[in-house]
């Protein structure tokens, strides 16, 4: 069994980057030319006397990437354990640092903004790893691999996260490279799949029995990034916002044990888990993605966004291929929508069902209401088996107007409409093999039949309090099962502290989920955590709204860069050439200085106000002043609003097409204006001249 090394040592010197591990002084060392890039492995032994600048211990490599001047090694350089999960060790990334390829670098303004969005992504993305088990396979999908083969061979491509910054040694381990035309597999150990998401060990007892509770979320690394940017699916049928979440319970776990690739004796000689006792793995999973259709939320600055979706038949072949994924993983797929059903998320809700209408063979619908909603549920059923599709089973779930008035626990009403289908989903089951907890390998018991994917506009608040209503409804049913509560308990009333616990680890949940899409903690988290919808939740929940409305419009966009540029969306590399800035605003200064003029007016309308005035000076030349500056500042605070397209932080690296569409309708807008509309026209002249030279220079340099 080939895992990744624990314990590497890079040693730097002049010409190349040695990486080696000293547990294991007869595996070959991997060395990275520089400044050509070129990997290839040597004879750790031969290399024992070679000059170094410096030497340091690292936790492992995340990748390689290149921008635009250079090529960097990134290497975890502090990692958190955060517990155990069935005995391995499981890492959270704390730290890490680039290694650059040149020895001298060459400052480009470009290149220090790529290094600087790269380290401020890696610093805030909540990232995990294993030396010994795949965190990115659920324990269903786990059971069905080669627990032979290399780590990074098993993980699931969705969730490898730095599976684009590992592309060079996957290559190299293909391939070969320079002097080693071959396959390559001594490089498998120094390959470490990363995961991104939400991970949490809870070891805790239930009733005075130990158990472990374990809630991971596994973002997708396909159509990944921010909230308003980042919508519906794209051309390959990747979702935006696709979470899988596993809930797990251990038994009689070790506690102890793997804490990489080598384990203890206990673990080698096969012992079972606590006192004897075979050790027992339960899982349940789901997942969440944004409504599989061509869509947006345009920006302008308004609190809520322009909708735009594009034709439901175009879209259809992205939907398909989404959907036999899913199918293909999961099996049948609960589509489980809560959007509105009316408004503005009334459209998005239309399309969802004229896909799912579309996709199955022969729909068969059929609607509920009651007195506070005209449609409390719509589900379209597949009226017969005649195509994979129709395993598609949707249910719409009018959310907000069930549960509006702190009602929240009216949202108990869809898991009552999905018992028989929860019944029939079943969950995973598995023991150890005596004798393999080394190797991993399990005797399954029991199999999910399917899943349930759900859904909200955002898949943040609405999906997350659905979720951890299913899950809790699963976890009754595993203790009842295991035998630890009585047919129809609740473990709520049988364990108010393991409640409690519970409560918080699906908030945790809510809030790192949310704060990677929408860079806030999620919203309604009072009813995960109390149980109850609070006055103090609904304000919290009035805070996290207006902290979205900034993030999203004014710094979004740089995060939606690194998103783009660490999984190799955007290559700096391959970018056109020339002595145009990429992140360089190529607004008109006049748009640009607007909101300026708006602070510098409002400052001195206040100055002007709290002023002292003189006993005998006159009033109407301040009162002149301060009409003139409100003016200002009104004219200002209008324009920008009026003209939100020119003033969202939108992202450079990928440009949105809505973006770009939006964006030449509102200066032609601009151009128009009275006041600026003849000065802008005048910019745009020279700097169509000054980008036309600078053309010119570029195809220059290239000859």
């Amino acid at each position: 069994m080939t895992l990744p090394y624990r314990d590497t040592n890079v040693q730097v010197s002049s010409d190349s980057y040695i990486f080696s591990s000293p547990s294991n002084p007869n595996a070959p060392a991997l060395t990275i030319d520089r400044p050509t890039g070129d990997i290839r492995l040597t004879d750790a032994a031969l290399l024992a006397g070679k000059r170094v600048s410096r030497q340091t211990s690292i936790a492992g490599i995340l990748g390689m990437i290149q921008l635009r001047l250079d090529k960097y090694i990134i290497v975890i350089t502090k990692a958190q354990p955060v517990g155990r999960l069935k005995g391995h060790m499981v890492y959270k990334i704390v730290s890490t640092d680039f290694f650059p390829l040149r020895e001298r670098q060459v400052h480009d303004p470009d290149e220090d903004r790529f290094l600087s969005l790269l380290r401020s992504f890696l610093k805030a993305g909540p990232m995990y790893f294993s030396y010994s088990i795949d965190l990115t396979n659920s324990f269903q999908r786990q059971a069905q691999h080669d627990t032979s083969s290399p780590l990074w061979t098993r993980a699931d491509d969705r969730f490898f996260w730095n599976r684009f910054v590992q592309s060079d040694f996957i290559d190299f381990r293909n391939l070969g490279g320079r002097g080693q035309p071959a396959p390559q597999p001594g490089i498998d150990p120094y390959i470490l799949p990363v995961m991104f998401g939400m991970l949490e060990i809870k070891p805790t007892t239930f009733k005075g029995t130990p158990l472990t509770v374990i809630l991971i979320s596994r973002r997708s690394r396909h159509r990944a990034g921010t909230r308003y940017f980042t919508r519906g699916l794209d051309d390959q049928g990747h979702a935006a916002n696709y979470n899988e979440t596993e809930q797990i319970v251990i038994l009689n776990d070790t506690g102890s044990g793997l804490g990489g690739f080598a384990g203890s004796t206990d673990m080698q000689s096969g012992k079972r888990g606590a006192e004897g006792k075979e050790m027992q793995i339960l899982s349940y999973v789901q997942t969440r993605g944004s409504v599989p259709a061509y869509w947006a939320e345009i920006n302008t600055l308004k609190y809520t966004p322009k909708i735009q979706i594009r034709s439901i038949e175009a879209a259809f072949p992205a939907a398909k291929a989404h959907f036999d994924e899913q199918i293909r993983i999961y099996g049948d797929n609960y589509l489980v929508n809560l959007v509105n059903q009316k408004g503005r998320e009334m459209r998005v809700k239309q399309a969802y069902e004229q896909m799912v209408d579309m996709l199955v063979s022969s729909p068969k619908e059929s609607r509920e209401a009651d007195q506070r909603t005209d449609e409390k549920f719509h589900v379209i059923e597949p009226g017969q088996k005649q195509s994979e599709f129709d395993r598609l089973h949707y249910i719409y779930f009018d959310f907000h107007s069930e549960t509006k008035g702190l009602q929240m626990h009216r949202a108990q009403l869809l898991i009552d409409r999905m018992r028989d289908a929860l019944i029939a989903q079943q969950y995973f089951r598995a023991v150890d093999m005596p004798g393999s907890r080394l190797d991993g390998r399990l005797e399954v018991r029991n199999q999910q039949t399917s899943v349930v994917r759900t859904n909200c506009m955002d898949c943040l608040d609405r999906t997350n309090v659905v979720q951890s209503l299913l899950a809790r409804w699963t976890l009754d049913r595993m203790f009842v099962d295991l035998g630890l509560m009585a047919k129809g308990s609740r473990f709520a009333d049988e364990d108010p502290a393991f409640e409690f616990m519970f409560r918080n680890l699906w908030a945790d949940n809510a809030d790192v989920v949310s704060k990677s899409y929408s860079g806030t903690g999620a919203m309604k988290t009072d009813l995960t955590r109390l149980g109850k919808r609070t006055r103090g939740g609904a304000l919290q929940d009035g805070n996290v709204a207006v902290t979205r409305y900034c993030r999203n419009n004014f710094l979004d966009g740089p995060r939606q860069d690194a998103f783009d540029l660490f999984l190799g969306v955007y290559s700096p590399s391959t970018a056109n050439i020339g002595s145009s800035l990429v992140f360089a605003d190529r607004r008109p200064v006049l748009i640009q200085a607007v909101p300026y003029v708006a602070a510098f007016s409002l400052f001195l309308f206040v100055l002007g106000w709290f002023t002292p005035r003189g006993a005998g000076s006159s009033v109407w030349p301040m009162r002149i002043f301060l009409i003139f500056w409100a003016v200002v500042a009104l004219w200002s605070i209008h324009f920008i609003f009026n003209n939100g397209m020119l003033y969202v932080n939108w992202p450079k690296l990928n440009p949105r097409p809505w973006a770009t569409e939006g964006y030449h309708e509102t200066i032609s807008k601009v151009r128009k204006d009275k006041i600026l509309g003849p000065l802008v026209a005048r910019h745009e002249r020279g700097l169509s001249t000054a980008r036309y030279i600078n053309a010119e220079e570029g195809k220059k340099r290239i000859e």
